[in-house]
């Protein structure tokens, strides 16, 4: 009996057994498993055990199998070839483009026409050579399946629209990047990842540890205007890696986290919670931060904030009512609490009728890294004008991203800051504003030339 069981060996089991066995290995372990005998080489090469990698990995379908004519064994070693130093991030990046797109190609479909075709490993390598820094894998990988968008608007990477402000970030390409490739003291090493036209904004990934930043982060720059040192740069933070960053932005988009707005992306983000409804009508809230309005040093948050108001489209007739007035309570991070009120929304008085939706977009400065509002809106019936009732505004919270200062930073002689309260509504939103100053005469052609980047 011990001799027989001694003779038993795996590559001596019936086929289907083993096949099932080598259907839980990695691609790695199976090219392994062909090493060991004749008849495990043979079964490590069997069609369907590929298409299941084939498809993990590189997503591959049979339309594409049939595309290239050869098996999925092959199929997988070619792509290998190609492409195998990205491999742990290629199908989550992958997919998430097909996503992107498929999203944009239903809501938003002239943004497909910016895409770029990926550039190939000889052209990121040049870059690196042009730059003198290695490029991410994760950041290669993206730009293989595209190489970032043409310089177009509206910007692949979101827009925002308030008052006189606009912004839309283009996602751009390596070749425009690296020649805005950062060596400055303040920006070492810093590639830029987008580009607005209208605002000179920029969002950077830094390549090296250097001045306080992270390997491979993703940030908006933003001056330390107390500082002495006119390199030191405050760091709004968007990601800790090229693939948080793409990936997190492009969930928002294709789940409805972001809003599309007249054929753009907005980068509103809505609290599911932040939802309220008195009687017949709902009131929702979006916010947005804009790092281009805001600093660190001094503490000056900028938000701008979306409302929707609706009426059911079950109200009875008689339910309908117009707006009077506006209340706000709002309450910051230290504790601090003002309260606002006056006529209106942005100088609007909107009538709510059965199934109406009336939205507007106002904003907010505050002096610490959150706060949050709440309120209400008082309305009075059309049919009685005596009849005057109070809509909940659901509280809602605004926080800045995280962010960091430079390591060494020599402070100016100190002066007084007070930051300006909007009035939330009026001053600037019903298109009078004034709060931008030179960020109205920036130079639309800044990438014509040399690299124009944002000053505050």
């Amino acid at each position: 009996m011990a001799a027989a069981t001694s003779d038993l060996r795996v590559d001596l089991l019936p086929s289907d057994p083993l096949l099932h066995v080598l259907s839980f290995l990695s691609f790695r372990d199976l090219v392994h498993c062909s090493y060991v005998s004749r008849r495990l080489n043979e079964l490590s090469k069997h069609n369907p055990l590929w298409k299941s990698l084939c498809s993990k990995h590189w997503l591959l379908t049979d339309a594409d199998r049939l595309q290239s004519g050869v098996s999925w064994f092959c199929l997988f070693t070619q792509t290998y070839r190609d492409l195998g130093r990205y491999v742990q991030f290629y199908p989550t990046l992958k997919r998430s483009w097909e996503q992107l797109k498929s999203f944009l190609q239903l809501r938003c479909p002239r943004m497909i026409a910016s895409l770029k075709e990926g550039a190939t490993e000889v052209e990121l390598n040049d870059i690196e050579a042009q730059i003198g820094c290695r490029l991410p894998d994760d950041y290669r990988c993206s730009y293989r399946i595209h190489n970032g968008q043409k310089l177009v608007i509206p910007g692949l990477m979101g827009s925002m629209s308030l008052s006189n402000h606009y912004r839309s970030e283009v996602l751009l390409d390596v070749e425009t990047a690296a020649g805005g490739f950062q060596q400055r003291k303040g920006m070492r090493r810093c590639l830029p990842l987008t580009f607005c036209f209208h605002t000179g904004l920029s969002q950077y990934m830094a390549l090296e540890p250097a001045e306080g930043r992270r390997m491979f982060e993703s940030f908006y720059p933003c001056p330390d205007q107390t500082a002495q040192d006119p390199s030191a740069i405050d760091m709004f933070i968007t990601g800790s890696c090229f693939l948080e960053w793409f990936t997190g932005y492009v969930h928002n988009v294709v789940t409805g986290e972001y809003p599309i707005i007249r054929d753009q992306i907005f980068r509103y983000v809505h609290d599911k919670g932040c939802v309220a409804t008195t009687g017949d009508i709902t009131v929702s809230v979006s916010t947005s931060f804009l790092p281009e309005l805001s600093s660190v040093h001094p503490p000056h948050f900028f938000f701008t904030y979306r409302i929707r108001i609706e009426m059911s489209s079950v109200a009875s007739p008689e339910a309908a009512c117009q707006l009077d007035s506006r209340y706000w309570k709002i309450t910051t991070s230290d504790g601090n609490v003002e309260e606002v009120q006056g006529p209106g929304v942005v100088g609007e008085f909107p009538v709510m009728t059965p199934g109406k939706v009336h939205e507007y977009a106002s904003c907010t400065t505050f002096s610490t890294p959150s706060e949050y509002m709440e309120g209400h809106y008082t309305f009075h019936r059309l049919a009685n004008k005596e009849e005057v009732f109070h809509v909940t505004i659901p509280r809602f919270h605004m926080v800045c991203p995280p962010f960091r200062e430079p390591v060494v930073r020599t402070h100016k002689p100190s002066a007084s800051f007070t930051p300006r309260r909007d009035d939330h509504d009026d001053e600037f939103c019903d298109g009078d504003g004034d709060d931008f100053g030179d960020l109205r005469g920036i130079n639309m052609a800044a990438l014509e030339g040399a690299w124009c980047p944002r000053h505050i």
